[in-house]
């Protein structure tokens, strides 16, 4: 955890909280529309069966939903488990990454900027993290319309953070894996194209891009986690037989919780690993 003002913390959390609960509730809207090639803007939000829009007090992010008891208002008809355990999931995500990279107290104002930016960028890829994983479970994809977009909107925030903190060798460094990491999939996807998608491949170079940007060390624990978790859940699947040979399991979802393995953890396990075999 990076050192803060405790106070300043704790509101910063908090106020992580009630925004990850915002943006928990939007997510909901877009795993839903967005696959289906649905504005995420409009029409308003309704129920399915009755067709009435969703009232504005009755639109509260999981405080809605228990204070109805989970059904509509109108027709009774039963709203999912799963919209409130969006929401609170990306709150408690929200606060975890606030609290693992809030910036350093006591650092120079530009560096605190720097970092705050960086700390965005951060809080950007998790909610993008939650839509696909949940995406890529439900329709096997990761739709060019959330991926693509991580492209600039992450050039553009980390190239601003390396402008205020001075550390151009960070950007160059993500970039770097964003070809790297890129790269490797793009080979997976022609050698395997049955077990690698081109989805899969857009998705790698924007990971490689911010876990580079964090550090090598994060960048290979991010890349060599996602095989192994897939792998493992592929290998239960088998022993259990859930799941045959053939059976089509999405990726996205491990690449993306290895690529958070890497930015949380990735700098002591790369150390750690370079220990063992002697290198530090």
């Amino acid at each position: 955890m990076i050192s803060a003002v405790p106070a300043l913390a704790a509101f910063v959390a908090a106020f992580g909280a009630v925004f990850g609960l915002a943006v928990g509730s939007f997510l909901n809207v877009v795993v839903h529309r967005v696959p289906a090639g649905m504005s995420v803007v409009a029409p308003a939000s309704a129920c399915p069966k009755c067709g009435r829009a969703i009232r504005g007090f009755d639109n509260v992010p999981l405080v809605s939903w228990l204070v109805l008891r989970g059904r509509c208002r109108d027709c009774a008809e039963p709203i999912s488990v799963r919209y409130p355990v969006v929401e609170a999931s990306t709150a408690v995500l929200f606060v975890a990454v606030i609290v693992r990279f809030l910036p350093r107290a006591g650092a120079p104002g530009a560096v605190i900027a720097g970092q705050t930016v960086l700390l965005v960028a951060l809080l950007f890829v998790m909610a993008v993290s939650v839509a696909l994983a949940l995406i890529d479970i439900d329709t096997h994809t990761l739709p060019n319309r959330i991926v693509l977009p991580m492209y600039p909107v992450l050039v553009v925030l980390l190239a601003a953070s390396s402008v205020l903190t001075g550390d151009w060798a960070a950007m160059l460094r993500g970039l770097l894996g964003l070809v790297i990491l890129g790269g490797v999939y793009l080979v997976l996807a022609i050698a395997a194209p049955r077990g690698m998608g081109f989805g899969d491949v857009k998705l790698a170079g924007a990971l490689g891009l911010l876990l580079a940007y964090l550090g090598w060390g994060p960048l290979a624990v991010g890349a060599f986690g996602a095989f192994l978790l897939g792998g493992t859940f592929g290998i239960v699947l088998l022993l259990t037989r859930r799941a045959g040979r053939s059976t089509g399991i999405p990726f996205g979802p491990w690449m993306l919780l290895g690529a958070w393995v890497g930015a949380f953890s990735g700098v002591p396990i790369w150390n750690a690993y370079l220990r063992l075999l002697g290198l530090t």
